[in-house]
């Protein structure tokens, strides 16, 4: 009976110390890059390498609607467009069933 208390006991105070260990939270993991950009955006504080880090995030979020709209914001403040980003937006304006030859950012891309 004695050895039945002190295996209780013993498994008592083990789950006891496991149930309080701390899980630690990732602060990269757990921040999302496109709230904090539309915050900075809507602060005034838009640059185009913000626009760019939007529509790329939009963009890998699956969000083709908000990544046409931070591409498009891109391509008005710059004029160096990488083939990557263009890429990215077309594949963006088919997803949405916008995808046209005559799109004026596309004719802009395709010159430089």
């Amino acid at each position: 009976m004695y050895k039945i208390r002190l295996l209780l006991l013993f498994i008592g105070i083990s789950s006891i110390s496991f149930s309080q260990t701390e899980e630690k939270t990732n602060v990269n993991r757990d921040i999302d890059i496109v709230k904090v950009y539309t915050q900075v955006v809507k602060e005034g504080y838009g640059t185009p390498q913000v626009y760019k880090e939007l529509a790329n995030a939009c963009y890998f979020k699956s969000d083709y609607k908000a990544s046409i709209k931070w591409f498009e914001k891109f391509f008005e403040t710059e004029k160096n467009i990488d083939e990557t980003l263009l890429y990215r937006y077309k594949q963006s304006l088919k997803a949405m069933g916008l995808y046209s030859e005559s799109n004026v950012f596309l004719a802009v891309g395709s010159t430089n």
